[in-house]
């Protein structure tokens, strides 16, 4: 039996989610989900096939921590495996084990797919970074977080409560 970890197991404990992460996962869900003209999901794959996979160094799907469409049913009677749909705003929150590049290297990806707004969580220090385009954000701190391309605004403090 061979000690050696394939490149996906590699990725995969490398992203592992933690404490914090989770917590602000779950908040994000439930206060978007509170919004009511939205469908919110977490870790939903979306498919890649229609971007020039050695560009943009992506593999087959790409999965954000949390992301909305516009408010629709569940998928009966058959599941869908990977969304060709792209959501309307996706969200990445930092692990302890990730870095800010990584997540900008994702944003280029999903703005490629036609995702309208990414948002980028810093649980460490307490941000977010609201991307209207890869080169154009917003950072929120306190108060509401504002997301005019979707029409998002949400409490900063019940994020990360």
């Amino acid at each position: 039996m061979s000690d050696l970890i394939t490149t996906d197991e590699t990725e995969a404990a490398y992203d592992t989610g933690s404490h914090n992460h989770s917590a602000i996962q779950a908040n994000l869900a439930f206060l978007l989900k509170r919004l009511g003209k939205y469908s919110v999901y977490t870790e939903l794959s979306l498919d890649v096939s229609q971007l020039d996979t050695q560009k943009f160094k992506v593999k087959e799907e790409i999965k954000p921590d949390v992301c909305i469409y516009p408010k629709r049913g569940l998928s009966r009677p058959f599941d869908i495996l990977k969304m060709a749909e792209m959501p309307l705003l996706v969200i990445e929150i930092l692990s302890p084990r990730q870095g800010t590049q990584e997540i900008l290297e994702k944003f280029a990806i999903y703005f490629a797919l036609g995702v309208h707004s990414c948002w980028l969580i810093d649980p460490t220090i307490a941000v977010i970074a609201v991307y209207s385009a890869l080169d154009q954000h917003k950072i929120f701190a306190v108060g509401e977080v504002v997301d005019e391309v979707v029409d998002v605004n949400l409490p900063f403090a019940e994020i990360f409560e």
